[in-house]
């Protein structure tokens, strides 16, 4: 229950009604003070999600340890006893995005202020030299080659690139797209040491990896709802399904991040290293086998089907989510500063 202080009037503001206790009998409001502290807010947040008979701590162990049933418990009733699936998920997204930003990479200070010097030299050198490398390079081009262009991300410079697209014959200049894919890559690569280029990419990957997952779900409840009876089971059904699969696979994604972390001071121990390697090991794999089981008990059908159609599903969702993540990373690499 709330420690808030009651208000002196007894007229709840959601409805106007007289309250002669704590709560509303109209509305069932609590008649306290509305203005809060952000500590309030904070607390308040986190009572919400637990309070309640358990219900927090009774959703955490059935999504980790009971493939579907908090889907077949929710669909079937009984909802008060359980997180709701939105709330589930948001919850540990929250708390992911939250701790992924206080645990950042680290990257040493001294390789960084080496690798700044050393790029600044080169770009002195590749300035100085531009015509000469431009010379060398119409030569080693030809035709056979202009497919690679494409792919081609070895300039030295900006300058070196816009000389080339500016002055080379047409045969030899790039293409418009590739031609923007390379200055910006450039870009990076001249404003960034290597070091700092893997931590600005780590760091913006992982922050935004449950948003590229939150936008995969629609996608992945509709794969479920081609593979199965359309009668029988609603697209809503198959969200909820999806809801619950995913948060599963963050709230695992987010133990092994702080297992990680945690064990990183000691990780030149040969047994704490030994520990890292086969936790991390059973947590992917019980990542990756947990679709199967929840897909058998939650559709009900028989093991032999439901392994193909689970089998299928996984392999399309793969291969779909490995083409959403490169696209998200080519993307990431491009627009970092």
């Amino acid at each position: 229950m709330s420690k808030s202080k009651i208000r002196n009037d007894k007229t709840c503001l959601n409805c106007r009604y007289v309250v002669e206790n704590r709560f509303c009998p109209n509305c069932g409001q609590e008649n306290t003070d509305t203005r809060k502290t952000f500590h309030h807010l904070f607390v308040h947040f986190f009572e919400d999600l637990t309070h309640y008979e358990n219900a927090f701590w009774r959703t955490i162990k059935n999504l980790l340890f009971k493939p579907s049933a908090l889907t077949k418990e929710y669909l079937s009733g009984k909802r008060l006893s359980y997180l709701a699936p939105v709330r589930l998920y948001i919850f540990i997204s929250f708390i992911t995005f939250l701790l992924i930003a206080i645990f950042p990479s680290e990257i040493n200070s001294s390789e960084k202020t080496t690798e700044k010097e050393a790029i600044f030299t080169t770009k002195n050198k590749s300035f100085q030299n531009t015509i000469s490398k431009n010379d060398s390079v119409k030569k080693s081009k030809t035709a056979s080659n202009e497919e690679d262009e494409l792919i081609n991300f070895g300039y030295d410079s900006v300058e070196q690139l816009d000389s080339i697209q500016k002055h080379a014959p047409e045969s030899e200049k790039l293409s418009d797209f590739s031609y923007w894919m390379n200055k910006k890559i450039q870009i990076v690569k001249e404003n960034n040491t290597q070091s700092e280029i893997i931590e600005k990419f780590i760091s913006s990957f992982t922050h935004n990896l449950p948003k590229v997952l939150f936008v995969f779900m629609p996608i992945f409840a509709f794969f479920l709802w081609l593979f199965h009876n359309k009668k029988r089971w609603y697209y809503f059904d198959h969200g909820i399904f999806t809801l619950h699969y995913f948060s599963f696979l963050l709230l695992l994604f987010l133990l092994l991040f702080l297992m990680n972390k945690g064990l990183t001071p000691f990780s030149e121990l040969g047994l704490v290293t030994f520990i890292q390697v086969i936790t991390n090991f059973v947590g992917i794999g019980w990542m990756v086998y947990y679709f199967f089981p929840a897909h058998h008990r939650f559709y009900g059908e028989t093991r032999f089907i439901s392994f193909l159609k689970s089998s299928l599903l996984f392999f399309i969702n793969f291969i779909l989510i490995i083409i959403i993540l490169s696209i998200f990373a080519i993307y990431t690499f491009i627009n970092l500063h």
